[in-house]
């Protein structure tokens, strides 16, 4: 008799752990939507102060992208992933020497950020 209610025990194990890595799916998703845009608001408060300091408003960039990254890399969404990797890339590429580097970076974070939330909008409703 017990013999019969294993393989009903094994399968039922089998979808509540199916059950569970969709729940953490859910909530990876969640966290990336709430997290990703909190880091670009940041972002462009930052830069929007750093227009005269190249030093710093390289380095903001810098460190958001690599929060990004991190943000990226648990997004279990494949277009939360694909759009935060990008943005991340993207913030990675920009160098901020001179202080016309900054206005032109600024610029720039304003541009592909406005994209990004786009993206990310419509992959988190």
């Amino acid at each position: 008799m017990r013999l019969r209610f294993v393989p009903l025990a094994l399968f039922a194990s089998a979808v509540f752990l199916a059950g569970c890595g969709e729940v953490n799916s859910t909530i990876d998703k969640a966290q990336a939507c709430l997290e990703a845009p909190k880091i670009v608001a940041d972002l462009v408060a930052e830069v929007g102060k750093f227009t005269n300091d190249p030093k710093a408003m390289d380095k903001a960039i810098d460190d958001a992208a690599t929060k990004l990254n991190g943000v990226a890399d648990k997004a279990s969404n494949t277009t939360l992933k694909e759009a935060t990797d990008s943005l991340a890339t993207s913030l990675g590429n920009i160098n901020v020497k001179t202080a016309n580097d900054a206005v032109d970076s600024a610029q720039k974070v304003t541009a592909d950020t406005a994209a990004y939330l786009e993206k990310i909008a419509k992959a988190c409703s």
